[in-house]
């Protein structure tokens, strides 16, 4: 059985499964769904919890005589494996074998990042998924973020008003963590009551953790505001100009990659650009309004800025060119010209 991390509550209050796997590039829930299952295995009478650590030194045969032999104490036992890669190697053969044959003393619980495409259609993967249970932790998009909220808010009990939550996923910027906790002091704040706009702004502090490929990817899907804040943010953050420059230039190498790509003058085995990212389908289908070659001069203006050889304040040079990435912005005309 595959499941969400919503799905996994109710899966867990029906039947307790032998075999779990948790996966998913998303740290708060791929914690919060494995203490779920270890919580409903506890109450389950499995009191013996055994975590193995797996990394290039584990050994599979000592996991394998241990899960045979029986409980000194006849307890039931919790076995964590903890695979951060997501590669059991030696041992998929030994999970999938648990997985499909399970003992009645023994629930099975691994834990993973995210895994590619080929580990997922894995026979060891594949077993959990017939004979226990897939959980993975999808990560929770920024649009779905105030959504997420009022339906977590629900879960404890109170109502957050759709203005509120808004107010908290634009503050922590898809952190979580962030998210949870502040929510978590809401719920404390509210003592029961609504909880309303003006609770939120006087609560909720700035959480946002913000990186350069926030900026880049916002800009180049056409949201200014979003990304002008985030540029904000990385300012007052201390971050070095050069790397947010950095990142602008590699999203704009991957649009000019992808227009060339759909108009199929990109030669068969050409390298193209190094360094290069990989648009969203937003952002490509803005191609035909985004002055690609007026931005890149832009940049290497900015450049010059940056290193100090041209006048200019280098944080405003890179709000021009955020802003005109964006489509808010005529970029400026420089001199020269830009091969491509």
């Amino acid at each position: 059985m595959r499941l969400n991390v919503e799905q996994l509550h109710g899966a867990l209050a029906r039947a307790l499964a032998s075999t779990y796997l948790v996966s998913g590039d998303e740290p708060l829930l791929v914690g919060e769904a494995a203490d779920a299952i270890r919580a409903a295995a506890r109450a389950a009478g499995f009191t013996d919890r055994r975590v193995f650590d797996v990394d290039r030194t584990f050994s599979w045969d000592d996991l394998s005589a241990e899960i045979r032999s029986p409980s000194l104490f006849a307890d039931r036992r919790i076995f964590e494996l903890r695979i951060p890669g997501g590669k059991p190697d030696k041992g998929a053969a030994l999970i999938g074998e648990v997985a499909a044959r399970p003992a009645p003393d023994l629930v099975l619980l691994v834990v993973t990042g995210k895994l590619d495409r080929k580990t997922s259609d894995a026979a060891w993967v594949r077993g959990i998924a017939e004979h226990g249970v897939w959980v993975t932790a999808w990560p929770v998009r920024v649009e779905e973020l105030p959504n997420w909220l009022r339906g977590r808010a629900r879960r404890l009990g109170h109502e957050l008003d759709a203005e509120a939550a808004r107010l908290i996923a634009d503050r922590v910027e898809g952190n979580l963590l962030a998210a949870k906790q502040e929510l978590e002091n809401l719920v404390l704040l509210a003592s029961g009551e609504r909880i309303d706009l003006d609770l939120a702004k006087r609560v909720v502090a700035d959480s946002a953790r913000y990186d350069v490929f926030q900026l880049a990817a916002s800009a180049a899907d056409g949201d200014a505001l979003r990304a002008l804040r985030i540029l904000d943010g990385l300012h007052s953050e201390g971050r070095e100009p050069a790397l947010v420059l950095w990142a602008l230039v590699r999203e704009l190498r991957g649009l000019w990659q992808a227009r060339e790509r759909r108009g199929q003058r990109a030669a068969a085995g050409r390298g193209g650009w190094s360094q290069a990212a990989t648009p969203s389908e937003r952002a490509v289908a803005r191609l035909d309004s985004v002055p690609l070659a007026a931005l890149l001069a832009a940049a290497a203006r900015a450049d010059r800025v940056v290193k100090g050889v041209a006048p200019g304040d280098p944080w405003t040079e890179l709000a021009g060119l955020t802003a005109a990435l964006a489509g808010a912005l005529q970029p400026p005309r420089v001199s020269g010209r830009v091969a491509g």
